[in-house]
């Protein structure tokens, strides 16, 4: 298990659990919306929806997991992952741990300023 595989379990899902905030920095960067509509769309999907996209990027994380298991690691039955089990359980917290800072540092830091830079807020 090395760090190219766990960016690959976690990119996409740490991605989507952020589209609460980058939709209306895309929106604005490819000039289909105005920097208001943006802001307001950005309020509304953080406001009241941040949950579900996380809940999303949460669910895409254990799919992403299943199938990597699956693909790469060969594990397709109960019987396999029983025989597994530290090795699935070590992967399973090493991709929560990467997608958790991984969102943390892609929403609050790269998407903020990517906003901040484009004047949908503050």
């Amino acid at each position: 298990m090395n760090l190219r595989d766990i960016l690959k379990i976690s990119s996409v899902p740490v991605v989507v659990a952020s589209l609460c905030c980058l939709s209306p920095v895309i929106l604005v960067a490819f000039g289909l919306s105005t920097v208001g509509f943006a802001a307001s769309l950005s309020d509304i999907f953080y406001g009241q929806y941040k949950w579900w996209f996380r809940l999303a990027g949460l669910l895409l994380l254990a799919l992403s997991f299943i199938y990597y298991l699956r693909r790469t690691k060969g594990v397709c039955t109960l019987d396999e992952a029983k025989k597994r089990r530290t090795e699935i359980i070590n992967i399973a917290a090493f991709a929560l741990i990467v997608g958790v800072v991984g969102y943390l540092v892609f929403l609050y830091v790269i998407v903020h300023y990517a906003g901040v830079f484009l004047a949908i807020w503050e």
